[in-house]
């Protein structure tokens, strides 16, 4: 067998969910199946064991796609990981392990080599799995940066690849934005675009189907099905587009501040404090929204500087320091710990300019020193009697001179930071924190088993409404010989 890409008109278009539904629902046939994304832009990452033993780190999405599978995540499903630390440079991730830095002036020529690595991870997952169903990434109608795409058309073409071309209905103009999408690619590039899935619809069916019926005869492509909205679904996100709708629930016994910081990295540590029925988790950038809190939380930055010079400019440093003061409870995370702290160095330029030391926010007697080398870590240990478990990507050493130990971090009475990302997942320690300092009873929801029934949710949603034995048949033989070239990319 082969592969599948599976693109989208847009960024957030439903791309990761397509591709994980049908992980899954490849899966369910006994089929072994590998998720892949040859480069991914996201400060929400994981750490996994390479085969050969060791540590290293891919983005979220294809960690949860790999469980999606049931596969065990790998480095080559996403050899590529840019991790943004400014509008203009990215951190890179190579196989797993830091790689130097990207800017937008070097597009182009600082990829080759990143072209060559991703491709390379491609071929070996495809020579160990039956089936590599590779997502794309933004749109591959992104004409301008056609010439150095390894990620859309340029790994379909490298692999032959049949692609589907995922729309949101929900944001409009989605006739426009499938046709397009082909229509402006290169004739060898629409030679592989077998056609369609249309994502988050909600309505009737058959005020839809004539829009279908029209794009499947204007570019000789079908559509392989539609999915519903259903805004039950949620996985782990690659970025931070949706942060606006994590809002949980508005009528709660307690309120939970996560402060949304600009280089906001691994929000998802606080998606198990979502799934407590009696929290409300809010991410908040206004003082007035941490002062009504019962718990506030800072996650992690790739930018723990330049964040917590944000954090000052918008007074929200003071609203936490006297949030903590009136005995209310604060829980820092990797950078946000860091910002708890008493010093921030950074010597050797790690996060931001060379030899910036700063002051935290001074509520732990800690120091954070930014080092060159990345730590990767799977950390298990106890906490507040109870076992714990977590991960750790960081490049801040820490000194603890008072206070308690806590995951690897410390703790001052109601203020708590940990180096410990995930730790929120083990529902033991999520019990046990939110007893301590919030005074209520574990609620026995388990998080692993909600990731999974919702893995199985989508699944479902993608054996019930996308022909996936069509999409089988795709990954066996290829797209189909003879598809129309559209103009104007088939002009001339």
């Amino acid at each position: 067998m082969s592969g599948l890409l599976v693109a989208g008109t847009t960024s957030d278009a439903g791309k990761s969910v397509v591709t994980t539904g049908l992980c899954r629902a490849f899966a369910r046939r006994g089929l072994r199946v590998a998720p892949y994304k040859a480069q991914n832009m996201s400060n929400n990452s994981m750490v996994c064991q390479a085969p050969d033993g060791t540590t290293a780190e891919i983005g979220r999405a294809q960690w949860v796609q790999a469980l999606a599978a049931g596969v065990a995540p790998e480095p080559a499903m996403n050899p590529v990981l840019l991790k943004p630390g400014s509008d203009r440079r990215s951190h890179v991730v190579l196989m797993g392990h830091p790689a130097g830095e990207v800017s937008s002036t070097d597009w182009e020529a600082g990829r080759r080599h990143l072209a060559q690595a991703a491709h390379a991870a491609h071929d070996d997952l495809a020579s160990r799995f039956e089936v590599v169903v590779a997502e794309g990434a933004g749109s591959p109608a992104e004409i301008n940066l056609r010439a150095g795409d390894y990620v859309n058309m340029g790994l379909a073409r490298h692999a032959s690849l049949p692609t589907v071309v995922v729309g949101d209905i929900d944001r409009g103009g989605l006739f426009a934005a499938l046709y397009g999408t082909v229509a402006l690619l290169e004739p060898a590039d629409q030679a592989l675009v077998a056609g369609f899935v249309v994502n988050k619809f909600r309505g009737e069916q058959a005020l839809l189907s004539p829009g279908l019926d029209a794009i499947e005869r204007l570019t000789g492509r079908r559509v392989f099905g539609v999915l519903p909205w259903d805004p039950t679904l949620w996985l782990d996100s690659e970025d931070a587009l949706d942060l606006d709708g994590r809002r949980t629930r508005t009528q709660a016994a307690h309120r939970v501040a996560v402060v949304r910081l600009p280089r906001i990295s691994n929000f998802t540590d606080v998606d198990a404090l979502g799934l407590e029925p009696d929290l409300d988790v809010v991410f908040v950038a206004d003082p007035r929204d941490v002062a009504g809190a019962d718990l506030v939380v800072l996650p992690g930055t790739r930018a723990t500087i330049s964040d917590l010079a944000w954090l000052r400019s918008r007074g929200l440093d003071t609203a936490i320091v006297e949030h903590a003061r009136r005995g209310r409870p604060v829980l820092g995370i990797c950078g946000g710990f860091q910002m708890l702290g008493r010093t921030i160095a950074d010597p050797g330029g790690v996060e931001g300019p060379a030899g910036a030391v700063v002051d935290g926010l001074g509520l732990l007697d800690v120091r954070t020193d930014f080092a060159p080398d990345k730590v990767l870590r799977l950390p298990t240990g106890t906490a507040l009697g109870v076992p714990a478990a977590g991960y750790e990507i960081h490049h801040g050493r820490i000194s603890r001179d008072g206070g308690e130990a806590f995951l690897g971090g410390a703790r001052a009475g109601n203020v708590l930071g940990t180096m410990w990302h995930g730790s929120l997942e083990t529902d033991a320690l999520r019990g046990a924190l939110l007893a301590e300092l919030l005074g209520r009873q574990p609620s026995g929801v388990s998080f692993a088993a909600a990731r999974e029934a919702r893995i199985d949710r989508l699944g479902d949603l993608v054996e019930e409404h996308l022909d996936v034995a069509a999409l089988l048949d795709l990954v066996r033989g290829g797209a189909p010989a003879g598809l129309p070239t559209l103009p104007p990319g088939g002009a001339g």
